[in-house]
């Protein structure tokens, strides 16, 4: 999988943190909400912009 498609770095984006999909959504928020408990459908309920088997492969294999 070409993670270049789903993590994206904008320099004049979210002062140029990585985002999910040019969106503005960076990978610290999503990882953020993880650590507060919440869960991975609440994240996909609240950001219906996101899918989830890109992103959960995508932090399966770099983070966990």
């Amino acid at each position: 999988m070409n993670y270049h498609a789903i993590i994206t770095l904008e320099p004049g984006k979210r002062s140029g943190k990585l985002c999910i999909r040019r969106m503005r959504i960076t990978v610290y928020d999503i990882l953020e909400y993880l650590a507060g408990g919440m869960t991975e459908a609440e994240i996909l309920e609240d950001f219906s912009e996101l899918t989830c088997n890109a992103w959960r492969r995508w932090l399966t294999r770099h983070w966990i």
